[in-house]
Parts: structure tokens; C-alpha cells; sequence
């Protein structure tokens, strides 16, 4: 790890945005005030990142700048999958943003706030790894896995793929575990990094690093976006009780398979265009 490095000046421009957006949930001055998600989730990317260089010596934006732009690419282009779900399951809707009158200032707006979500989540799990939280942690014994089990687990996702669009207010937690299940078997196939196959290699570090990052992540989107004017609001079939923001308590358990989806999409589409394995930040 290299020795007496000083916090990156990017670190200090995120902690300013973050406090400045912080500032104006009370001011709300425009466009400021509407323009809030992509300004303070990349403040918090920055921050996130420099705090990772001081402990590590490396990071995305340090020693992986293509793989992080590439980041912001590929999260506007994976929500909107999951908006695309939602057209069947309404479980979210976004209100506030009658001050874009421009559809295309508004599709803009949505593509830029939409691409910080995967930068985001994968710098929280490399900070979470960088402090050896869940380095020692393994499973006893390690399970053989079979190309029927894989196969069995792509069809359940599969099915879980497409039964939000038919009965969606029964089956509407699926569309946080279809992904997942679908690619991350095939990422196994492929020799990629998978949740299979850190769970076949019995360490732990990887899986509980991402659970954490997605309940980290939930809790600040959450957050933030409940003093938010241009923001999400939920519509949750049976468990819309006893919310936490804008969120149904239950709700944030959806961010524990998220994360998993996001790690198996992302190792998917990257495998796609790079088929050498590099486990993000090493």
C-alpha cells in the first residue's frame, strides 16, 4: 500500500457537492434542487473512491478509468431494464418532474441520474473490502455444482423474468432475482466472476461484501430521496406498511438480490467485450 498519500482533492470536491445538495433539500434553489441525484450520488461517487485509494493505493478512477466510465454507461442502459419491468408492475412512479417541460431535457436527466447507480454500488463494495470486513468468513465445505443445477437455476429465472408481466401484483419481487438467477449461472459457465463461484471457492468476501454495499446503497438513495423535490414514490401490493422514507420497511430487503443482479449483469455484458477475468479493484 503506498505510504503517506494525501486525500485525493476529487475527495474534497465530492464532500463539497454532497454538502451543497445536503444545503439545498432546505433552499431549494433551482435547477439545483431538481438536478440533486446525479449531483450528490456523484459527489458521493468521488468521496467513496478517494477514501479506497487512501486504504488501498489504487481505485477506479486512479488506476481503472475505462472500466469506471464504462460503469456509467452500462447503469443507464441495466435501469432501464428494471424500468421496463416496472411498466408491468407499477411498483414506483417518480414525481417533481413537471419542471422539465422538454421530453428530451427529461430522458437527459434520467439517463445522467441513472448512471451513477452501478459506479456507486461497486465503489461501496470496494470500500467495504477494503476495511477486511468479511475477509476470514467461509463456508465449512465447499458443494459441488452441476451443470443440472445451473441449468435448473437459468429456467427459474427465466420464469421469474416473465411472470411480473402477467401477474404482477402477486409475483412483483421476481424481477429482483431474474437476473440474477438467468446470468449469474452463465457467468459460472464462462469462467466469470459469479456468486457461484465465490460460493463454490467458499469465500465469503465477495457475496457478503455486495449484500452490504446493496443495503448501504438502498439506505442513502432512500434517503436523500425522501427530501428530494423531484423523487420515486412506492406502490407495493401487501406490504406498503411501516415505511422507512419513501420505502415500506420490507421493501429494502429487495436491495440484498439487487446487488446480486447488478455484480451478474455487470460481469455478463463485460464479458461480452473482455473475456480476461479482473476482479474489478485488485
Amino acid at each position: 500500500m503506498t505510504k503517506n498519500f494525501k486525500f485525493k482533492t476529487y475527495g474534497i470536491v465530492g464532500i463539497i457537492l454532497i454538502f451543497l445538495v445536503e444545503l439545498n433539500f432546505f433552499f431549494k434553489i433551482q435547477p439545483f434542487a431538481n438536478w440533486y441525484f446525479p449531483i450528490i450520488w456523484l459527489g458521493y461517487i468521488l468521496v467513496i473512491d478517494a477514501i479506497v485509494y487512501k486504504l488501498k493505493g489504487k481505485s477506479f478512477i486512479n488506476n481503472h478509468i475505462l472500466q469506471f466510465i464504462g460503469l456509467f454507461v452500462l447503469s443507464s442502459l441495466f435501469w432501464y431494464v428494471f424500468e421496463f419491468l416496472n411498466f408491468f408492475v407499477q411498483n414506483w412512479e417518480y414525481i417533481g418532474l413537471a419542471s422539465f417541460d422538454n421530453e428530451r431535457l427529461l430522458v437527459f436527466f434520467k439517463l445522467i441520474a441513472f448512471s451513477t447507480v452501478l459506479p456507486a454500488f461497486f465503489e461501496t463494495t470496494e470500500l467495504i473490502r477494503a476495511i477486511h470486513l468479511f475477509d476470514k468468513i467461509k463456508l465449512k465445505k465447499s458443494h459441488k455444482i452441476s451443470k443440472t443445477f445451473l441449468y435448473s437455476l437459468i429456467m427459474a429465472g427465466i420464469i421469474c423474468f416473465f411472470l411480473p408481466m402477467f401477474f404482477p401484483i402477486y409475483t412483483f419481487p421476481l424481477i429482483w432475482l431474474s437476473f440474477f438467477l438467468i446470468l449469474d449461472p452463465i457467468n459460472y459457465l464462462n469462467k466469470q466472476p459469479s456468486i457461484i463461484g465465490h460460493l463454490k471457492d467458499r469465500k465469503l468476501v465477495v457475496p457478503l461484501s455486495l449484500l452490504l454495499a446493496g443495503i448501504i446503497m438502498g439506505f442513502f438513495w432512500e434517503f436523500w430521496n425522501f427530501w428530494a423535490i423531484s423523487k420515486w414514490i412506492y406502490h407495493i401490493p401487501f406490504v406498503g406498511f411501516l415505511k422507512i422514507f419513501e420505502m415500506p420497511i420490507l421493501g429494502f430487503l429487495g436491495y440484498l438480490p439487487f446487488a446480486f443482479e447488478l455484480y451478474a449483469m455487470y460481469w455478463f455484458v463485460r464479458s461480452l467485450f473482455i473475456h480476461k477475468e479482473v476482479l474489478l479493484v485488485k
